[in-house]
């Protein structure tokens, strides 16, 4: 049987509806048991409000809405944090908090130890990346098991990973602030990370907002296109695989996607997926990653031979060089010359910027 993956076009004045239609469409009754708690986990690559590097405030509601309708009545967030973003300011300036409030959504934080507890995991799956990364065992959020997770990723470069979107999505929630530790195996990880999901959760499903993509060296520091496109469906590596597609990759040359096609997870085979709603076997973006500061950075030490330093630089009190870098070099410069100016083009200029606009009265 075909994994089933739903795209279709949007506007603003459409996008809550459509996202209620291709939820349905893509099965997520069939996906999420009702009888069971749903976490939504929400994307923020980056705490400033830069379009197409986090989820979207309707892309939110939309699946909040749709949650309701469907009769899903235990519904929470987890929110995450890494060594460079700050959750808290994110979901101010995304215009995500507003909407939590607005539908009374409980919001936890997986690195505040009175919202959740950490526990140790023996997967019953093989870990070939977790297990070396983590020798002294393998940590998860309590919280998550047994629980139903929707994840609310958008379509976007990444220069790690090339693209990113439904697997890469559970690094932030699964993984504590020292997954950088796992980059120079981001792509095993990510395998290891859906085989650990598949054992926890009854159930998983992604909504991918792709109204404004991110193309260039993501997840954040990329140029914002239009693209009205929604995605959804339960089978995250095919989710994965269309995405990328439509942004001008071949999937199974991206390596998460190929090792965890064949670890079994799902599919990144196109002819192994069927595509409903929109007609997109002529969609290309064209989009490429490139290279920025920190992407050429983090390749030298990440997969260079250099990469024998990992542990002095960035599992010692020295990393704290490396997050002033990177802050400074994100939030300081890159958005101060290029990213602010790029928002500004987006909020007044762009169809989707002006609904954005919309959710500051929210």
């Amino acid at each position: 049987m075909k994994s089933k993956v739903a795209v279709i076009k949007t506007s603003p004045t459409a996008v809550l509806a459509d996202i209620e239609k291709i939820s349905l469409m893509a099965g997520l009754a069939e996906a999420l048991p009702k009888d069971k708690p749903v976490i939504l986990k929400d994307n923020i690559s980056w705490h400033l409000p830069f379009p197409s590097a986090n989820t979207t405030p309707w892309q939110l509601e939309g699946i909040i809405k749709t949650l309701r309708t469907a009769g899903y009545g235990n519904i929470s967030a987890v929110h995450n944090n890494t060594v460079v973003t700050k959750p808290s300011q994110g979901l101010i300036l995304n215009r995500l908090g507003p909407i939590y409030k607005k539908y009374q959504i409980p919001e936890l934080y997986n690195f505040n130890p009175a919202d959740i507890k950490w526990i140790l995991y023996q997967p019953k799956s093989k870990m070939p990346a977790l297990d070396k990364i983590f020798p002294a065992g393998i940590m998860i959020p309590e919280y998550f098991i047994g629980k139903s997770i929707i994840h609310l990723p958008t379509v976007k470069c990444h220069i790690y990973t090339t693209t990113t979107g439904a697997m890469k999505n559970a690094f932030g929630g699964l993984m504590n602030t020292r997954r950088h530790q796992s980059h120079s195996w981001i792509h095993q990880t990510l395998v290891d990370l859906l085989a650990i999901q598949k054992e926890i959760h009854p159930g998983i499903f992604t909504l991918m907002d792709g109204t404004t993509c991110g193309n260039g060296p993501g997840p954040r520091t990329m140029m914002p296109v239009e693209k009205d496109f929604i995605l959804a469906g339960s089978d995250s590596v095919a989710i994965d695989a269309v995405a990328a597609r439509m942004m001008g990759f071949e999937p199974m040359n991206i390596p998460y996607i190929r090792l965890a096609t064949e670890a079994g997870l799902g599919t990144g085979i196109m002819k192994d997926i069927e595509i409903i709603g929109a007609d997109i076997s002529d969609v290309n973006f064209h989009f490429r990653v490139g290279h920025n500061f920190v992407s050429r950075f983090g390749h030298l030490f990440w997969f260079s031979p250099l990469k024998i330093f990992q542990k002095l630089l960035f599992q010692t009190p020295l990393i704290a060089f490396f997050i002033l870098g990177s802050n400074l070099y994100h939030d300081k410069i890159w958005w101060t010359f290029k990213g602010k100016k790029l928002y500004r083009q987006f909020l007044n200029n762009s169809k989707w910027g002006k609904l954005f606009k919309v959710y500051t009265e929210i």
